[in-house]
């Protein structure tokens, strides 16, 4: 956990173990290894199924890889890429910030040209450059489909 996030709130934190466990059970809609450190990220499909069940929404925040597991496994999915309207941008932002060393700035830079890569998969692109107007075209994408 990061400073001030809290199990069951802001996500649940697994031992190593118990997502090992989870994740050989077949347990999660999608999980990945990110960085190739040991640090294990996934959505588990008893958060999820309840809700949908029910007629919920449920939205995750996932990386390409994650979302191209679900969209194997939920074709239905309403897939929402957001990404920056240019790498040079995104450079910006992340120097901006002055909180990374440079090979982390490198290396997010990498990734994030692989992911811009398979924006093509998902169903629609929002452009993240203005908060308000970004998350406005994401509520009008879902609010002219034909879910829940």
């Amino acid at each position: 956990p990061r400073p001030g996030e809290r199990n069951g709130v802001d996500y649940h934190f697994l031992e190593e173990d118990d997502f090992a466990a989870k994740r050989e059970a077949g347990e999660f809609i999608e999980c990945f290894e990110v960085f190739g450190k040991g640090h294990w990220y996934g959505t588990l499909a008893s958060e999820v199924h309840p809700k949908l069940e029910k007629g919920d929404w449920v939205v995750l925040e996932i990386d390409v890889k994650g979302a191209l597991a679900v969209i194997g496994k939920h074709p239905e999915a309403i897939t929402v890429f957001i990404g920056p309207d240019s790498v040079e941008e995104l450079e910006r932002r992340l120097r901006g910030r002055e909180t990374e060393e440079e090979a982390a700035i490198q290396r997010r830079l990498a990734q994030a040209r692989e992911e811009l890569a398979a924006a093509d998969q998902y169903q629609h692109y929002v452009i993240n450059d203005d908060l308000d107007r970004a998350v406005g075209e994401v509520c009008e994408i879902l609010s002219d489909s034909n879910h829940p």
